[in-house]
């Protein structure tokens, strides 16, 4: 038996229905754009994939997303060190570097797990049984996990060793305390648009093979530029802060990562998956005429 045998996730259909889906998919893509029920199968067979991977991989993916995501704090403070501080511009052009390390992430199909919000919350919604509910969780756990021990592992190299130049810890520190600075519920609530943004791009990328570093550079730019908090990426500055003995552990686990993490989840999952199925609901079972 197969993994996706083993969830569910592998049911026969006939010979007609199959018939018919293929002739609706390559009619839309003749037309050069998915429909939205398309749009959602694609995502929601991405994420049965994703939910029957191996346990090694997924760990292993997730360490290294964790650790590759510290270009988003690397590429700002570059930016933020080099750029006039007094240049009403810089702002913005700093906020760029925020998007080096999701384009490194998620073109190289690491496992980050603000993108499993909605990839892998899709095939609960559309077959929610015990056993893929179940998976999910535990794909949610280990690339948590993975990603936040890969964060702290980066950030351990730049305090504690040559890797990073001393002209570059203002910024960092500079980053890293405003990060993990918010009151929690502030951080809660900032972290709802960062959720939303990462599964909107998610739900986009699919249809938009060739335009994909745009998308991603332009949607995690507003992350940073709308100053919302991002569970993985503020790992990073966590950890930065921890090895720095600029905040202790347990604090910043209670009043940053814990708020961040429930916000990027409520915008990701609760709000935009459930919205994104609202709309194609009614359409996934809708034969054609």
């Amino acid at each position: 038996m197969t993994p996706r045998q083993s969830l569910g996730l592998d049911p026969r259909t006939a010979k007609q229905e199959h018939a018919e889906e293929q002739r609706e998919e390559e009619a839309i893509e003749d037309a050069g754009k998915l429909a939205p029920k398309l749009l959602f199968e694609v995502i929601r067979r991405d994420g049965e994939e994703e939910l029957t991977r191996p346990l090694r991989s997924l760990v292993y993916s997730g360490l290294a997303a964790g650790m590759m995501i510290s270009m988003s704090v690397l590429g700002e403070a570059v930016f933020r060190t080099y750029l006039p501080a007094d240049a009403s511009w810089s702002y913005l052009v700093e906020n760029l570097g925020y998007s080096l390390g999701f384009l490194v992430v998620i073109l190289g199909r690491m496992q980050l797990f603000t993108e499993n919000t909605i990839t892998t919350v899709l095939p609960v919604i559309a077959r929610p049984t015990r056993r893929i509910f179940m998976a999910m969780l535990r794909l949610w756990a280990l690339v948590l996990v993975a990603n936040v021990v890969g964060a702290f592992a980066v950030s351990a190299l730049y305090a504690h060793t040559p890797a990073l130049p001393t002209e570059l810890y203002p910024a960092f520190d500079s980053l890293s305390a405003h990060a993990t600075g918010f009151a929690p519920s502030e951080a809660f609530f900032r972290a709802i648009p960062a959720g939303v943004i990462v599964a909107a791009l998610v739900w986009m990328l699919p249809q938009r093979s060739g335009g994909a570093f745009a998308i991603i550079m332009v949607f995690t730019w507003l992350i940073a530029a709308g100053d919302f908090t991002h569970v993985v990426a503020g790992s990073v500055e966590w950890g930065w802060m921890v090895w720095r003995d600029q905040l202790g552990f347990f604090e910043g686990f209670v009043t940053f990562f814990l708020p961040v993490l429930a916000g990027n989840i409520v915008g990701g999952t609760v709000i935009f998956t459930l919205l994104a199925h609202g709309q194609v609901k009614d359409e996934l079972h809708r034969r054609p005429l």
